[in-house]
């Protein structure tokens, strides 16, 4: 198997302060809970960005620029961008969803298909995503792809077949989410078989589910994703601190399967990511 890469998705667009008053805001708040994750062994920092006061979800370049530097500047942090977009609407909502690429990250989220999400619709038509995959592309910038369902595997498959996303493909697979595909290691399974040969894989379930989906996929070769973008408890009743015990967690669920954890070099090595410059400083 190849060393275990642990994501920290550290706010989301969801989750507020008054769920739990650690989920962070502010860009400082956010960088913080990243390299805090960082250093309990994430190497990857899956970032979507708020507005500083009320904690409502934007997609602002100023923040997400902000954020980036801040993490940038001391640690070897993969960077991945959210592109969602979901809260957006409008005529300019596709190209808005698109900004964060001018914040250079490593990777960025790329949502394939739609699906009922939150009491509205969660919109990603087919034109749409081969645009943006394109766009991605353009950049230089590797999709972390994000399926919800078996058919958004296929399309996906449909991105890879035809040149779209540069290999090796990193798809996030995403499991419990109404009204995606249930969290059950059945689920799991099926999403697993119907995968590229040479794709990566991680996965991330909500609450309950988070512990023992992420567990089952650590046994079978994939990676994982953890955070307060997922779950705000550590176990029933009891509200997490940080985005950093959920990854001290899982390191140690990982050591205990006999699963070594990569560093962010290894893990740019898996993914076939640039290497960081020199100047930066790794854990």
């Amino acid at each position: 198997m190849d060393k275990l890469i642990i994501t920290a998705a550290v706010s989301g667009s969801a989750p507020t302060k008054q769920q739990n008053p650690n989920v962070p805001y502010t860009p400082e708040e956010i960088a913080n809970e990243a390299l805090a994750a960082w250093r309990a062994g994430a190497a990857i920092a899956h970032i979507h960005v708020r507005d500083p006061e009320t904690g409502v979800p934007v997609t602002r370049l100023d923040l997400f620029q902000e954020v980036t530097e801040r993490i940038r500047s001391e640690s070897d942090l993969i960077i991945n961008l959210s592109t969602s977009g979901f809260h957006l609407d409008g005529p300019d909502a596709d190209e808005v969803r698109l900004l964060p690429l001018e914040a250079k990250p490593d990777l960025c989220s790329l949502d394939v298909g739609s699906l009922n999400f939150r009491g509205g619709v969660f919109i990603n038509r087919a034109d749409w995503v081969e645009r943006a995959a394109q766009r991605i592309r353009d950049a230089g910038v590797k999709p972390e792809i994000e399926v919800f369902d078996l058919g958004h595997i296929r399309q996906a498959r449909h991105l890879i077949e035809n040149g779209l996303v540069d290999g090796p493909p990193w798809l996030q697979l995403c499991l419990g989410i109404s009204w995606g595909i249930e969290a059950t290691v059945e689920s799991l399974l099926a999403m697993r078989q119907r995968l590229p040969d040479n794709a990566l894989w991680s996965v991330l379930a909500p609450a309950a589910a988070q512990l023992p989906i992420t567990t089952h996929a650590m046994l079978m070769g994939g990676h994982v994703r953890v955070g307060f973008e997922d779950n705000l408890y550590l176990e029933q009743g009891v509200k997490a601190d940080s985005n950093a015990q959920f990854v001290e967690r899982t390191v140690s669920i990982a050591r205990s399967l006999l699963r070594e954890v990569a560093s962010c070099e290894e893990a740019r090595e898996i993914l076939g990511l640039s290497p960081y410059p020199s100047r930066q400083t790794s854990r």
